[in-house]
């Protein structure tokens, strides 16, 4: 007598094989689906709200209670939804805010580190109401009477500009404040690429085009030299212009003179 053995189910035609691989390819999917369709239900729940925004870092010109006030009602979703980026344009949206990082702290927590803007230049417009320029040359806008410092330079310039020229002010204001005419009050620069400095004294100096570098040796022969041309008028500076190739022109108040780079040349003896 043969005992009877079960069918592997190797031997099972391969469209049984085929029907019994769909149902449990899509008995999976339905499981995954009815998880998923659980999760978003259970994380839409008001017991995952976001009920605490802690503010760390720079807090010198705004409040954490003001950032919290100004940011929160944009900021749309609960722990799970929240959308960081957005978050993090909602705190940079604040005036002074000058970059935040977000994070979330389960199960109910918004942490966000702050840096703020720290002024160290007024932005010229052409509509008249300037903007400011942070120590890193960005230019942002912000109530301008927030700022005590009353000293800060003006920058005229086109717009992308700006991280050049507080950098070339950073420099050249040691060197022009050489000749106690007074600190640098505005320096622009034209579409052109031309520079011009006015001082607090009230002098005004053409510093011409170029690249920093070239600039900077402009100057310091200007005013390494200058002595030499007023020394013996003693008038204050009015007006210069270093943009000749063959040396500068000079005007004092009341006098007007130009210095040549170079003495002339002697004519040759025959």
């Amino acid at each position: 007598m043969v005992a009877a053995t079960a069918t592997p189910a190797l031997d099972l035609p391969i469209d049984v094989r085929l029907v019994q691989a769909a149902t449990r390819w899509l008995t999976g999917v339905a499981v995954l689906a009815i998880g998923a369709v659980g999760l978003g239900w259970v994380a839409r729940q008001p017991y995952f709200a976001l009920h605490q925004i802690r503010v760390e870092g720079d807090v010198a010109r705004n409040s954490a209670s003001t950032i919290r006030a100004n940011a929160a009602p944009r900021l749309a979703g609960n722990f799970f939804s929240l959308d960081l980026q957005r978050a993090r344009g909602a705190f940079e949206s604040v005036p002074w805010v000058r970059r935040a990082v977000v994070r979330k702290v389960w199960p109910d927590r918004l942490v966000v580190s702050l840096e703020e803007h720290r002024a160290a230049a007024l932005w010229a417009t052409d509509d008249g109401n300037d903007k400011l320029v942070n120590s890193f040359g960005e230019v942002f806008e912000a109530n301008i009477g927030d700022v005590e410092d009353e000293s800060l330079p003006r920058l005229a310039g086109p717009d992308a500009a700006s991280p050049r020229m507080l950098s070339l002010y950073r420099r050249l204001n040691p060197v022009l404040a050489r000749l106690r005419a007074g600190d640098i009050e505005q320096l622009h620069l034209s579409g052109r690429g031309s520079w011009r400095a006015e001082l607090e004294g009230g002098a005004a100096i053409e510093l011409g085009r170029g690249t920093d570098n070239e600039v900077l040796e402009r100057a310091e022969r200007f005013v390494r030299t200058l002595p030499q041309v007023t020394g013996q008028y003693q008038r204050p500076l009015e007006y210069a212009d270093l943009r000749h190739a063959d040396g500068y022109a000079v005007r004092l108040k009341g006098v007007t003179t130009q210095m040549p780079a170079k003495p002339a040349p002697k004519n040759p003896k025959r």
